[in-house]
């Protein structure tokens, strides 16, 4: 039960993550960068959110698997 509602707290973390990064929107709209480019280096915050998402990702999809396994 517990890993459940850890699971639905990570979820709700990355879908935010997830909607910070977004280009038209997010930090780097939000810090005055330009969205024209396609590729574009991360710094700072930007970097942290990318960074964060990830691990985030990671926590969720092993939670899912210890899910699947273990209940």
């Amino acid at each position: 039960m517990t890993v459940a509602i850890i699971q639905i707290i990570v979820g709700v973390i990355l879908v935010v993550l997830i909607i910070l990064q977004e280009r038209s929107a997010g930090l780097s709209g939000l810090m005055g960068g330009d969205s024209i480019g396609f590729y574009q280096t991360r710094r700072g915050l930007e970097k942290i959110v990318f960074v964060s998402t990830i691990g985030f990702t990671v926590i969720f999809v092993g939670l899912a698997v210890y899910q699947l396994v273990y209940a």
